[in-house]
């Protein structure tokens, strides 16, 4: 594999074996995700260096990531705005609240970060099928990514998944394989039905995908003057957007770029909410959640795969957790779209009702800046929210 001067190599987070880019999945040894690891004193950057080349995306910072931008498997992802929201400052009666704009992603969400830097390992691999199961958007963003680069992509998503994932994933020409129930069941049948020689791009398995994500503490950093924000919500399912965005700052920090890493909250739904309840109880590995019960598809994780890793994270940033009612979420992606002309998805209204949540609480200081991540387009859960508006009588 070509890969970057600073690029060291995998380490397990489980038991610290150390091994090549070319190692495909968790560790042989124990079984524990990978995670790349880089020589600092090889990373020849400057805020000035970090701030442009923004036309080329998440790519810009490929000093800091596995493989150089000349061999990026890249629909032009990363880059998205942050967004003043001077509504949600007045209610939520803090200094300043910015949204990261992540739905203006090619496929609309976050993830796409992820399946970049996935499907360039995937690419540089020569691998010929890659496969995945996901609650709907991650269907979609890997057909996109493994489209471009001419890898077949099966996928596997619940039956509850939107029509509008489901329609893409089959327009960016997937294999998909629809399967009765909710997100687990999608993930049992990939299990069951994945063969030999097909490279499972999963979060978690694959060392890749929050690397991709942790660019949006690079691109926060950069879009702040490099003043970091007092606090980061992000909706949280897998744990991939949440370990992501706090490597992100860690390495910055580490290379002297930022003073310190902002507190990070991880904001999930009451009816599936394995990470937050497990920080209440100050436990090191979330519990799995039975009987799930949330309309956000995207956040009914019952069993992270990154649970331990988030937990770390929030641990490491002295953070929060919160679970919101499913119509907090719904009125708090509405309020986005009516206030603030911001698009955002049902799942991503999870992070808005947490800050309101802990805004209330009285969780953030007068004088805070608070960056809101959205990590889905509005459009992703359009008929969600108008039947929220319908039920309002609007």
């Amino acid at each position: 594999m070509n890969t970057t001067e600073a690029f060291a190599g995998l380490d397990c987070t489980d038991c610290g074996a150390t091994f090549d880019a070319t190692e495909p999945g968790r560790c042989p040894d124990c079984g524990g995700p990978l995670d790349a690891t880089y020589d600092y004193d090889a990373v020849d950057v400057d805020r000035e260096a970090l701030s442009a080349r923004p036309h080329e995306g998440l790519w810009r910072f490929d000093a800091l990531l596995p493989f150089p931008a000349s061999e990026a498997v890249s629909t032009a992802e990363g880059a998205t705005p942050l967004v003043e929201a001077p509504r949600f400052t007045d209610e939520l009666d803090v200094g300043r609240v910015v949204v990261k704009d992540d739905g203006r992603n090619p496929t609309g969400t976050t993830l796409d970060r992820g399946f970049s830097v996935a499907m360039t390992a995937a690419a540089q691999s020569n691998a010929e099928d890659v496969t995945v199961a996901s609650p709907g958007n991650g269907a979609q963003s890997l057909a996109a990514y493994a489209g471009r680069a001419n890898v077949r992509h099966h996928s596997f998503v619940p039956s509850r998944s939107t029509f509008h994932n489901k329609a893409m994933t089959n327009v960016h020409g997937g294999d998909m394989r629809v399967v009765g129930g909710r997100y687990p069941d999608a993930v049992e049948e990939k299990a069951e039905d994945v063969l030999d020689g097909w490279l499972d791009l999963q979060e978690f398995t694959t060392p890749y995908r929050h690397e991709g994500v942790k660019t949006l503490a690079y691109e926060i950093a950069a879009g702040l003057d490099w003043e970091v924000p007092d606090a980061v919500v992000v909706p949280t399912g897998t744990g991939e957007f949440l370990v992501g965005v706090e490597k992100g700052f860690r390495e910055l920090r580490s290379l002297e770029l930022v003073d310190e890493v902002p507190r990070l909250v991880a904001a999930q739904p009451e009816g599936c909410a394995p990470i937050a309840t497990a920080w209440e109880r100050g436990l090191d590995a979330p519990e799995p959640w039975s009987g799930p019960d949330t309309i956000c598809g995207e956040l009914e994780i019952t069993d992270p795969a990154g649970g331990e890793l988030a937990l770390q994270a929030l641990a490491e940033t002295d953070g929060a957790a919160v679970a919101v009612a499913d119509d907090d979420a719904l009125e708090s992606a509405y309020s986005a779209a009516r206030y603030e002309g911001i698009e955002m998805g049902a799942n991503a209204g999870v992070a808005a009702a947490g800050a309101w949540k802990l805004a209330d609480e009285g969780e953030f200081a007068p004088d805070a800046t608070v960056v809101l991540l959205n990590t889905e387009a509005g459009g992703k859960s359009s008929d969600l929210l108008r039947s929220h508006l319908m039920g309002k009588g609007i």
